[in-house]
């Protein structure tokens, strides 16, 4: 702890206990403070998350097109840190892939069960089936991938060949200058750490409870506090061993047996599933996912006053702008030695292409269950949307077998998301954080796993998970602002990045300064 930025630190870290306290001693407050501020949130700025979302889709593309592409990450000389599919299972992992393992299933039959009025859609109709298929292609493909690749790419940039500081403000190097290190730049750092710890204190409440279902389904182990402390300690424990071992042990073993647990879960769900179904569904909400892609991303339901937008996409976007704030720090650290253009492919098309393939497979397999028997929407109504998951499973052949290898995957997705983000966390909380000397010490990230599994359990257990999520929701803003001025910065060394190029440059006077000697 010697090493800590106090300034970075203290403020997110105290805002976060206030929270939890909060919430433990005046529950009823809690929610009406975190909803109405919320809600004031999805109805002014909602439009502002779509437009952005959309930006960042467009900048990634641009930039793949650009003299930029071919610009290496830690100068021309630079020999990468990881293998090919280290790095695609290590950013895979740290994104939006713990999330998959619960939405893929659940979501879909949210918008074949309630799709949004204002379009006059049936609900459980063939139209509402495509509609929810298209959305999940919306909500979890190119756009979200697209937040996280403009932050993650424009740090990598900025701290391996810019030579700038361990530092979100990097990021605004080309923008702001020198002059963006200072008081600016610690406050962007504390307030996109809030953000995050939150962010992952309530990623790690859906996880619990989404894992005490399974428990309960499996042994009839009530679902209660209790179990909740028990699942989250042994949850807390594993990431915090794996952060702490470092990026080359812990993290990218953890990674790539998440990979392989993937791969397994999706080919059985694909064999044993409604594969002509699956197919079939899928090809035809893609091709009205593409035609309508313009329409569904910025559709706000102002006119009809339909708040379906800002209670789905808005509020997915809020969300991945608040994490990718953050989570850019360790992507972009991840990267030496590959071209831009390869962490493009890394970072957007092939994680996008993933989720495009998982969620046809678990959607379409939970839509098909719900357009034939019709019992899902009872079931998400009457008992939660954790049990929708397992109603899902119990179906499949081998499903005694199924449950406990899907309860698995859920615990080792939210570990290694987890494990690489506790890991940024700690390095944004330090000083002397070089590429030399990457890792944070191992107290920092036990103080934050410590931290974030506590006010998880505390939230879930006292004020339920939604409150956090709303407080995770308004950290959204400040990470948009972020976001957007990030897209002007990157566009800026996307015009000209020989001159913000000092890595290749210093690597080019160091060849010629040898060839010298040498003569």
């Amino acid at each position: 702890m010697k090493n800590l930025r106090h300034s970075v630190f203290w403020p997110p870290f105290l805002l976060l206990i206030a929270a939890a306290l909060f919430s433990f001693f005046n529950r009823e407050g809690f929610i009406k403070m975190a909803t109405d501020a919320n809600n004031w949130l999805l109805a002014n700025v909602g439009w502002l998350f779509s437009l952005g979302g959309l930006i960042m889709l467009v900048t990634v593309v641009g930039v793949y097109f650009s003299p930029m592409g071919k610009v290496k990450i830690g100068g021309a000389n630079a020999k990468p840190m990881l293998k090919m599919t280290n790095w695609l299972a290590i950013t895979l992992c740290t994104t939006i892939a713990s999330g998959v393992t619960f939405w893929g299933i659940v979501e879909p039959i949210y918008h074949v069960t309630a799709p949004p009025e204002s379009l006059g859609i049936e609900p459980n109709s063939a139209a509402a089936a495509v509609f929810s298929m298209s959305t999940m292609y919306l909500h979890w493909t190119v756009t979200p991938y697209a937040i996280y690749c403009v932050p993650a790419l424009m740090f990598a940039f900025a701290y391996y060949n810019m030579r700038k500081p361990f530092s979100l403000s990097s990021t605004l190097a080309p923008l702001f200058g020198e002059k963006v290190f200072g008081g600016w730049g610690k406050t962007i750092d504390a307030l996109c750490l809030y953000t995050l710890a939150l962010g992952m204190a309530a990623a790690m409440g859906t996880s619990v409870l989404n894992l005490a279902g399974g428990v309960n389904y499996l042994s009839g182990i009530e679902s209660t506090p209790a179990l909740w402390a028990i699942i989250s300690v042994v949850v807390m424990v594993t990431f915090i061993i794996s952060a702490s071992s470092g990026l080359m042990k812990g993290i990218r073993i953890l990674s790539d047996l998440n990979m392989k647990v993937y791969m397994v879960i999706i080919l059985f769900l694909f064999v044993a599933g409604p594969s002509a179904f699956i197919l079939n569904l899928g090809t035809e909400s893609f091709g009205n996912f593409l035609t309508n892609f313009f329409e569904k991303s910025l559709f706000t339901g102002a006119s009809s006053g339909d708040q379906w937008p800002q209670w789905w996409t808005v509020f997915y976007w809020a969300n991945w702008f608040a994490w990718a704030a953050i989570t850019a720090l360790f992507l972009g650290r991840i990267s030496y030695g590959y071209s831009v253009r390869a962490f493009i492919m890394v970072n957007f098309v092939f994680p996008a292409a993933f989720g495009a393939m998982w969620m046809t497979i678990f959607g379409g397999t939970a839509i098909h269950k719900q357009m034939t028997e019709g019992t899902l929407g009872d079931i998400l109504n009457n008992q939660g949307p954790e049990s929708v998951l397992y109603a899902v499973l119990a179906d499949l052949p081998l499903s005694s077998l199924v449950i406990p290898f899907y309860l698995f995957v859920v615990f080792i997705s939210f570990v290694t998301a987890s494990d690489s983000n506790i890991s940024a966390m700690g390095g944004i909380s330090s000083t002397g954080i070089t590429p030399e000397s990457p890792e944070s010490g191992m107290m920092i990230k036990i103080v934050w796993g410590v931290g974030v599994g506590v006010i998880s359990w505390i939230m879930i257990s006292f004020a339920k998970i939604d409150g956090i999520k709303m407080l995770s929701n308004l950290g959204g803003v400040p990470a948009l602002i972020l976001g957007l001025l990030t897209v002007f910065a990157l566009i800026k060394v996307a015009r000209n990045p020989e001159k913000y190029d000092v890595a290749s440059r210093e690597q080019n006077n160091d060849g010629q300064e040898e060839l010298k000697k040498v003569m």
